[in-house]
């Protein structure tokens, strides 16, 4: 795998991970104890990171390094789709039931 193949994936990787927290380049930054414009940078692919930053974005997002590198569609963001409709459907289900008991018991 080229460099080029490496940024993007990795690029890729951090926005997927922030969104899920629901953080901002500054907000990340700022955790980081970096700037936000060297996020922006990663992000884009300007800039790479030394090992002691890939370990600081694992930790930061609780994941182990490896997986920043991991091409998109891998197995763990597969399962992490199929949990999250699994999730759904209980919701929903959950909801019906709850509004069945509640039509049947307080009218």
């Amino acid at each position: 795998m080229e460099e080029a193949e490496l940024r993007r994936i990795l690029s890729s990787n951090i926005k997927h991970y922030r969104g899920l927290r629901g953080w901002s380049q500054e907000k990340l930054a700022e955790k980081m104890e970096l700037s936000a414009n060297f996020v922006a940078d990663v992000e884009t692919g300007k800039s790479w990171v030394s090992s002691l930053t890939l370990a600081k974005l694992a930790s930061c997002f609780q994941v182990e390094a490896y997986e920043l590198f991991r091409p998109e569609g891998a197995p763990a963001d597969k399962t992490r789709e199929a949990v999250k409709r699994l999730l759904g459907d209980v919701s929903a289900a959950f909801d019906h039931s709850i509004g069945k008991l509640s039509r049947k018991y307080l009218g």
